[in-house]
């Protein structure tokens, strides 16, 4: 297939979107990216992790720049607050490497290495449809333009997703994460947890939730980012601000130094996000190509939102070199990307029972008890973030 001759159209310009503008660029395509925010995209500060081999083969292919910062951690420490007090109790740990990242500096880094790649902020796209060549018509309110492929990229709402599995909606889990990201001075009297941060990522669990704490690079020092799962309040605002609560259930379940942590910081950025998922039964059909959480949402116990629509991208650029045609070259992605995305619905599925759902006893767990629980969840799968349990923290 001659790559150099294809026209790429790409709906959504975020991680997704960029990683795919990449993949087209570096096979030789022409790459249109639409993306319908006006907004500064680099702003959010949200955290994200990426497998260690994952993130060295993207910077090998020149996808995210080797100068773009991240905050290495080898070690996953599990904590709980102590039956009866608010100190803090560590169950286990385990030998997790990660490659944590800013959102906002790896979609800096994604845009900057897509090149020539053509990018048109603020500019929605209000239809795909099908030209009567067989390729597709994007429009806008510029007007038309044909490509060979669209890839949607336009997140967990998608609306390209329609047209390859109409009526297909994510399914809500029941429960919330807040996601935020706290400046490091919130840290300032806390040495003791500053200082395991700094080689490791902590999950601290509670009865119906736990929260994921680990550092991230920010503009100038780094960031404390968070994730915390949990019920939602009895009675909600969709549109009130999140933190109160938070703060609250971090009062109330979480050891003391970790509850303040939570309660002084000046949060940069707060989020509020039903948790759910989708996957749709085929990832690409000619011309359109689904990725990112168009095509699926796992649940964030994964911690594959980024690192699939990464690897979704790696895939589009090796069957778009390989062809021999855009249909055949499609079909290969649907076959590996359909497969990938469900096996992650699952998993995140069982992780969520685990860790929200169903939470054991975490205060009388001890190491080899949570290394049975996690192998139980597991179940015989692999998974960066915990396909070692039990297998020794390494130095």
């Amino acid at each position: 297939m001659a790559a150099a001759a294809l026209r790429i159209g790409v709906v959504g310009g975020s991680i997704a979107g960029c990683a795919a503008a990449v993949a087209g660029f570096r096979a030789g395509a022409d790459v249109t990216v639409y993306e319908r925010s006006g907004a500064e995209l680099q702003d959010r500060g949200f955290g994200i992790v990426i497998p260690p081999p994952l993130h060295r083969e993207l910077v090998t292919s020149g996808y995210p720049d080797a100068a773009m910062e991240t905050a290495p951690v080898a070690t996953r420490v599990w904590l709980t607050r102590e039956p009866g007090g608010r100190s803090t109790r560590e169950p286990a740990r385990h030998s997790s490497p990660v490659t944590p990242c800013n959102w906002g500096l790896l979609w800096r880094s994604l845009r900057a290495g897509a090149g020539a790649v053509r990018y048109l902020r603020g500019e929605p796209v209000t239809s795909v449809g099908a030209a009567p060549d067989g390729r597709a018509v994007i429009t806008t309110a510029r007007g038309e333009e044909p490509y060979d492929i669209v890839v949607g990229d336009d997140g967990h709402a998608s609306r390209t997703r329609q047209l390859l599995a109409p009526g297909l909606t994510p399914e809500p889990a029941g429960y919330l994460v807040w996601r935020g990201a706290i400046p490091l001075s919130a840290l300032a009297d806390h040495p003791r947890e500053l200082e395991l941060l700094r080689g490791a990522g902590v999950t601290l669990g509670f009865p119906g939730g736990h929260g994921i704490f680990y550092l991230i690079p920010g503009a100038g020092d780094r960031l404390l980012a968070y994730a915390i799962y949990g019920r939602p309040p009895a009675s909600s605002d969709a549109n009130a601000d999140p933190g109160p609560y938070v703060r609250e259930l971090a009062r109330e379940h979480f050891p003391a130094a970790w509850a303040e942590i939570v309660a002084r910081g000046t949060h940069r950025t707060t989020a509020c996000h039903p948790v759910a998922d989708v996957q749709v039964p085929r990832a690409a059909r000619a011309p359109l190509l689904l990725a990112g959480d168009a095509a699926g949402v796992s649940r964030p116990h994964t911690a594959s939102g980024a690192v699939k629509a990464l690897q979704d991208a790696r895939c589009l650029e090796r069957v778009l070199r390989e062809g021999p045609t855009v249909g055949a070259a499609l079909e290969r992605y649907a076959d590996e990307r359909t497969a990938a995305g469900a096996h992650l619905v699952e998993l995140g599925r069982r992780m969520g029972r685990a860790q929200v759902e169903e939470t054991p006893d975490r205060a009388a767990m001890g190491q080899d008890d949570v290394d049975v629980w996690f192998r139980d969840v597991l179940a015989g799968t692999r998974h960066y973030l915990y396909e070692r349990p039990g297998a020794g923290v390494t130095a």
